[in-house]
């Protein structure tokens, strides 16, 4: 008689490997989740040394943020966030198209990868202190001014709405522009030479290739870095946190939403604050989802009509 053979199943040991990150996950991530979500239906904060709650008051907490200065915070945050991206991506796209561009023959391309990655590698803490330090009214930024004779008086950049705003917007842009660079250099390199080849051929100048041929092919890469910038930009914290003491000024200008998240914890006002999470959680799928439908709905149209010409052409 035959033996039979023991068949030897090895996908047990897949799922014994994923298992520490689902544990932590579980543990670290999921329950603090849940708990976020739960604590926004309960009155939940302390007064002196008392703590009020655990009170179920259902939806209280978020008509009450809706009555509060959250939508300001909220501009507030779309303002900073567009000083801050709308330069981040024209700047990339054109320092991307410029080094992968072989007819330019750049010398020292790695060198400026590694340059203008650096920030990116810099603490957002020691980044703000910097830039606290350097554009403060006695700092070295007012002394060099008015050595040249630029300016008669000190200027208080962060004592003016518009000063504070183009100095957070000025520290994400140095701090993001070298990673969104070297994402969008990669996708570009991965189009295939023998498009641009094709379209010189055909007479097509740089500017032309530029928006017809290399914009509409990085598209998955540029929705990704969108949807990157609109999480991170709602995360906004650190950079304004410091550089305004935490206070938000000139008048509460530059308070962002997570700064006023904070605010609520250090008052261990976990209700408003679990609250506020949701709809920071809403809004940013929200705006996740719309930035992908609008990606995949393009795609879909441009597949249909590839299709369509093709169809024709058979008949």
């Amino acid at each position: 008689m035959k033996q039979k053979r023991k068949s030897i199943s090895y996908s047990k040991w897949g799922y014994i490997f994923i298992l520490p990150f689902f544990v932590c996950f579980f543990i670290f991530s999921f329950i603090p989740l849940v708990d976020t979500v739960r604590y926004s239906f309960f009155e939940y904060y302390r007064s002196g040394l008392k703590d009020i709650g655990p009170n179920f008051v259902g939806l209280e907490n978020y008509g009450s943020l809706i009555k509060s200065d959250m939508i300001k915070y909220a501009g507030n945050t779309l303002v900073l966030w567009i000083i801050g991206f709308i330069p981040q991506i024209v700047i990339a796209l054109l320092l991307a198209a410029w080094f992968v561009d072989a007819r330019l023959k750049i010398h020292g391309v790695q060198f400026f990868k590694v340059v203008i990655y650096l920030p990116n590698l810099i603490m957002a803490s020691a980044f703000a202190m910097l830039f606290f330090t350097m554009f403060s009214t006695n700092g070295p930024i007012n002394s060099i001014l008015m050595s040249r004779g630029l300016i008669d008086s000190q200027i208080d950049f962060m004592g003016s709405v518009l000063g504070t705003r183009s100095l957070v917007g000025l520290m994400n842009f140095l701090m993001w522009f070298g990673n969104t660079t070297i994402m969008l250099m990669a996708a570009i390199m991965g189009i295939s030479p023998d498009i641009f080849e094709a379209s010189e051929i055909d007479g097509c100048n740089s500017v032309r290739r530029f928006f017809y041929i290399t914009l509409p092919l990085i598209r998955p890469i540029l929705a990704y870095t969108l949807i990157t910038s609109i999480i991170g930009g709602l995360q906004m914290f650190d950079v304004p946190q410091i550089l305004t003491n935490g206070q938000g000024n000139p008048d509460r200008t530059s308070m962002t939403l997570i700064m006023f998240l904070n605010s609520h914890l250090k008052s261990n006002n976990y209700g408003m604050a679990g609250a506020l999470s949701v709809y920071l959680f809403l809004v940013s799928g929200f705006l996740c989802f719309l930035v992908y439908r609008m990606t995949n709905n393009e795609d879909m149209d441009s597949s249909k009509a590839a299709a369509k010409k093709a169809k024709g052409r058979r008949k």
